[in-house]
């Protein structure tokens, strides 16, 4: 690393451990990926991108994005680059991804989930007493046509059924699927490396990267990967033993994960992020939030801390009934994102707490005109940048915006955000 991007390094780091720390730098740091824009700025689509195995076209694009704009972090490699050859051999049905052949979404769209529920009603019993024939047989198939060999397959009830086993995994449709799945894993150990490589080039630019892992609230994994919204949801008063066997379940496994996370000491101050989709206004009342939700998220939040790390966590939708609880973290701490908060309500009620970030609104960007980001950014800094504890950021990432537009964005903050 040049002593220009160490010099670089150090500001940039400074700046966003002063904000965590409640305390004013120089100015507001600001935290804007480049997504889809960095992407379509260098010249290629998000399906180009995902299909590049090389992460060449990805690096070139955030290479571009980083020494031009300048952000206060790099978000490295992401957004499914280089998957999307292995993705059509996994042919999974809970994602469409830009490029897939037969997609309805746009070349430049990022990567869509559709929600279904993979967990049954009569699959309950299943599900908790026998979880490896239910994955294989029912979770598997529903989420990877691969993986559709799987509902048949029998296992022996003799413990001595070698052959009948070994008759099993030999059918074609096995065989094929068996085959496959070594060329997946094959293509993922060379895109892993690969991906470490790439990143570890953008490092050496010196924009500091804060990645460090992911957790979940249990309620989300059970929600999210399971039953979908509505069961989830209904779940709660018509299954609300199952919800919380499943969280009892759960929750040991998400609090070891993250205890694993940071053994060795090297992701001391990285972020750990979580992102919140069920528990915002509206979805769940605030009794429910309380049992079945925050308890939880307050638990996790405090065990990122405790080994070191910086929980971010990102408050999708609105979350205006919530705030009140958010504050019982660790003080200076833990980063909130938030969505379509008032900016205003979570300065007020967190701002001597956590940092807040997020707020300012993406189709501005997009449709708005420069004078009206301009005024945005400085609405923003005005109410969340006094006293410190405030990250500027978009309230997701940039997609199809207005070049004039993101420039406006930077500069406005680098001026105008100066302590």
């Amino acid at each position: 690393m040049t002593e220009e991007a160490k010099r670089r390094l150090a500001e940039k780091e400074g700046r966003i451990r002063a904000a965590i720390a409640l305390r004013e730098g120089d100015r507001v740091p600001i935290m804007a990926g480049g997504n889809i824009f960095a992407i379509t700025e260098a010249g290629y689509t998000m399906a180009e991108a995902i299909y590049d195995p090389t992460l060449e076209k990805m690096k070139t694009a955030i290479i571009k994005y980083l020494l031009k704009y300048d952000p206060d972090t790099s978000s490295g490699v992401g957004d499914l680059s280089g998957e999307g050859p292995v993705l059509e051999m996994l042919d999974p049905t809970y994602i469409e991804w830009p490029g897939r052949p037969g997609t309805k979404i746009d070349d430049n769209s990022i990567q869509q989930f559709i929600e279904f529920p993979i967990l049954l009603d009569d699959e309950f019993d299943q599900f908790f007493s026998d979880r490896t024939g239910w994955k294989l047989n029912k979770s598997m198939p529903k989420i990877s046509r691969l993986c559709k060999p799987l509902e048949n397959l029998k296992i022996p009830l003799s413990h001595r059924g070698l052959r009948e086993l070994a008759d099993e995994f030999s059918k074609p449709e096995m065989r094929e699927m068996i085959k496959t799945f070594w060329k997946v894993s094959d293509y993922y150990e060379a895109l892993s490396c690969r991906r470490r490589e790439v990143n570890a080039e953008i490092d050496e630019l010196g924009f500091p990267s804060f990645g460090g892992g992911k957790a979940m609230v249990p309620f989300d994994e059970y929600s999210d990967t399971l039953r979908g919204t509505i069961l989830s949801l209904t779940d709660l008063y018509d299954n609300q033993d199952v919800v919380q066997r499943f969280i009892d379940e759960y929750f040991p496994y998400m609090i070891s994960h993250i205890k694993s996370i940071n053994k060795d000491g090297s992701k001391t101050g990285t972020f750990v992020h979580m992102t919140l989709h069920k528990g915002l206004d509206g979805f769940m009342s605030d009794e429910f939030y309380v049992k079945y939700y925050w308890r939880y998220l307050q638990e996790i939040i405090e065990t990122i801390v405790d080994q070191g790390m910086v929980p971010y966590v990102f408050c999708e939708g609105r979350y205006s009934t919530r705030v009140c609880h958010l504050k019982d973290v660790p003080k200076g701490k833990v980063i909130y994102k938030f969505e379509d908060t008032p900016m205003e309500l979570a300065k007020k009620t967190l701002g001597d707490v956590a940092c807040i970030t997020g707020g300012f609104p993406n189709p501005l960007l997009d449709f708005g005109t420069p004078d009206k980001v301009a005024d945005e950014c400085k609405r923003l800094i005005d109410i969340c940048a006094p006293g410190g504890g405030f990250i500027f950021q978009p309230n997701s990432g940039i997609t199809q915006s207005k070049r004039e537009n993101v420039e406006t964005m930077f500069n406005t903050v680098k001026e105008y955000g100066k302590y």
